[in-house]
């Protein structure tokens, strides 16, 4: 892993420096291909600082912790550092299961191949109402639509919920 370290308001060392390295040498495991690192290291009156600008593998992560110590400062900001670059991993990973998973069914030859549409069956219960119960019915659940027999009508109608907020009714012509 490429390495710079800054030190701002304060001497260079060695000994940091060679730190910063080490513990940035447990985080190289997550990543396939090269990886940068730019440290600065900073102190201002009592506030010990740590920044860490990582980039690699089409990962950009930036940690800032600041203590009342250096060495803790950096252990803080790394270990911050590994819990967003495992996430990031992993928010990776199912993004590209779900790819696969899409790939293999088609590859698969489910309902698609046929060249038929998919179409999922449900089975409800309608009941003769009013428009009235009807609208009711809908703002105690959260459903898009209700199908509904027409009490007076006798016929099958939907009511739907609409973007803003109102309510469509579908009706049969007599």
């Amino acid at each position: 892993m490429n390495t710079s370290v800054r030190f701002k308001n304060l001497e260079s060392s060695e000994a940091l420096r060679t730190y910063v390295s080490e513990k940035l040498n447990r985080l190289e495991k997550y990543f396939n291909g090269p990886a940068e690192a730019n440290v600065v290291l900073s102190i201002e009156k009592f506030r010990h600082s740590a920044e860490i600008n990582l980039t690699g593998d089409r990962l950009s992560i930036n940690g800032k912790e600041e203590t009342e110590e250096m060495y803790a400062a950096i252990d803080m900001v790394l270990d911050k550092m590994e819990v967003q670059i495992k996430r990031s991993k992993q928010k990776s990973r199912t993004h590209r299961s779900k790819g696969k998973n899409f790939a293999t069914d088609a590859a698969k030859g489910t309902d698609d191949s046929a060249g038929q549409p998919r179409v999922r069956i449900h089975h409800i219960e309608y009941k003769p109402m009013d428009v009235d119960e009807a609208v009711m019915q809908m703002d105690l659940t959260t459903d898009s639509f209700l199908v509904f027999t027409d009490a007076r009508t006798n016929m099958v109608n939907v009511l739907y919920r609409q973007k803003d907020g109102h309510f469509g009714l579908i009706q049969p012509r007599p």
